[in-house]
């Protein structure tokens, strides 16, 4: 990859287009951006790396002729005036996965999809190739413990890790990122319908999986997971000339609060838990598999892997009371993330605190999606800021609607951070886990501290 004269970035905030904004900066690109909103951490590692705008914004007169690509992400809109400006000076102008194929058409390209889990299959898979000291590339789409960078790019890896969101390439190009790759290896861990807001109806958001599928190259492998029914509708087409391989959870045993993978009379040990991650597990043991790694290997490899920041991750504990937090948001999520709090201890109730934050968990048509999805809770509790939904233009949500999406009669339901807060404070939590489910902020409730007031 040979470094260009300069690269600039419309929307340069966006959890991954910052990431691929400071790579391209650090092997030698003169990188420029703009946004009109930036939030933690991207806000921080662009200053760190010299590359937050003085300005917040877009302005015109930032796209000159010494720019030779625009790469623009989908928080831009159409009529962004830098877009505009580069359109008028015919300057190239890339969505984030046009980019990466320029840079990758010649590497082995993986591309791991999926409604769940491709975060965690991503990062196991980065994991263990850093293990072994490989040569290769890749994009995680959040930050994994252990991996300093969620973007690496080189002109000499022969072969390139991508995490394949279903979401749209940019403003300009309404196709599923996951398309826009090409690979030559494809996982997909699950479907489960999202994005109310681009995908209407369950039918449109299955249907591009199934061109995901369709685009695996004669000669290409097609891994998918055979315990999701959609994924093995999709997976067992008949394909010329593709290789599908199915997966499953991986035996395991729990031993006190830790999980083991087992081989025989051989037992693993690992860092993450709940049964989504046993799938997750074999889903990227089978692509380690097709890139040289051994199954001894993998189970080296595998007892170090911490999993992906925000998932289940551990932020308090004292005693008999743990408290977790994790990015969970869609429906599939939210039930998988539920269901490994009581896997890892079923003699411990589970008070479960999920906030509706996306368009489509506050929208009232898609809402039902997420009926039962709380009831392997013991408590279970759901928080929604009203004027959420008015900045989103969507119908008021009542209590009793909620109450009757989720088909729990018994569950709890706040509008206000302090009233939720107030419940919280007011609850004992001996032996019991708190997990809190956001991919917002609870209304800024200041989680670890709030965790060391609460009465265990």
């Amino acid at each position: 990859m040979q470094p260009k004269q300069r690269l600039h970035f419309i929307a340069i905030g966006g959890s991954v287009m910052h990431n691929l904004a400071i790579s391209l900066k650090q092997a030698g690109y003169a990188v420029s951006g703009s946004d009109d909103e930036f939030f933690e951490p991207s806000r921080s590692a662009l200053e760190a790396n010299g590359l937050l705008p003085s300005q917040t914004g877009w302005y015109a007169d930032r796209i000159d002729q010494s720019i030779e690509a625009v790469i623009i992400g989908m928080h831009a809109k159409q009529d962004n005036p830098e877009l505009l400006k580069a359109k008028e000076l015919d300057i190239p102008v890339f969505s984030f996965p046009e980019f990466i194929l320029k840079q990758a058409k010649d590497k082995q390209r993986i591309v791991i999809a999926g409604s769940h889990g491709k975060t965690t299959i991503t990062g196991i898979i980065v994991h263990v190739l850093n293990y072994f000291k490989r040569d290769f590339d890749y994009i995680i789409g959040a930050k994994v413990r252990g991996i300093e960078n969620n973007v690496k790019l080189s002109s000499k890896a022969p072969i390139i890790i991508i995490e394949g969101d279903e979401y749209f390439s940019s403003p300009l190009d309404p196709t599923p990122k996951f398309l826009r790759y090409q690979h030559h290896i494809g996982l997909i861990s699950g479907v489960a319908w999202d994005h109310y807001n681009v995908f209407p109806t369950e039918e449109d958001y299955v249907r591009y999986f199934d061109h995901f599928a369709d685009q695996t190259p004669k000669g290409g492998i097609l891994i998918f997971c055979e315990q999701d029914p959609l994924a093995m509708m999709i997976g067992t087409k008949d394909r010329a000339d593709v290789q599908a391989i199915s997966y499953k959870s991986h035996p395991h045993t729990i031993d006190g609060n830790k999980f083991f993978l087992t081989e025989g009379k051989e037992r693993y040990p690992i860092n993450v838990f709940g049964s989504h991650n046993l799938l997750n597990i074999n889903g990227a043991r089978e692509v380690l598999k097709k890139l040289g790694i051994s199954n001894e290997q993998f189970y080296e490899a595998i007892a170090s892997f911490e999993g992906a920041s925000g998932r289940l991750e551990k932020i308090y504990e004292l005693n008999s009371f743990v408290v977790y937090k994790d990015f969970a948001h869609a429906p599939s999520k939210v039930k998988a993330t539920v269901k490994a709090m009581k896997e890892l201890n079923a003699a411990k109730d589970v008070v479960a605190c999920l906030e509706l934050h996306t368009y489509s968990s506050l929208n009232k048509n898609f809402l039902p999606q997420y009926r039962d999805s709380l009831k392997a809770a013991q408590t279970a509790i759901v928080y929604f800021n009203p004027e959420k939904i008015k900045a989103k233009n969507l119908e008021p949500l009542t209590e009793d609607e909620v109450k009757s999406a989720f088909n729990l009669p018994t569950l709890h339901v706040f509008t206000d951070a302090q009233s939720l807060t107030d419940f919280l404070l007011s609850q004992n939590f001996n032996n019991k886990n708190l997990l809190m489910m956001t991919s917002g902020d609870f209304g800024g409730i200041d989680i670890p501290n709030m965790a060391a007031t609460l009465k265990a």
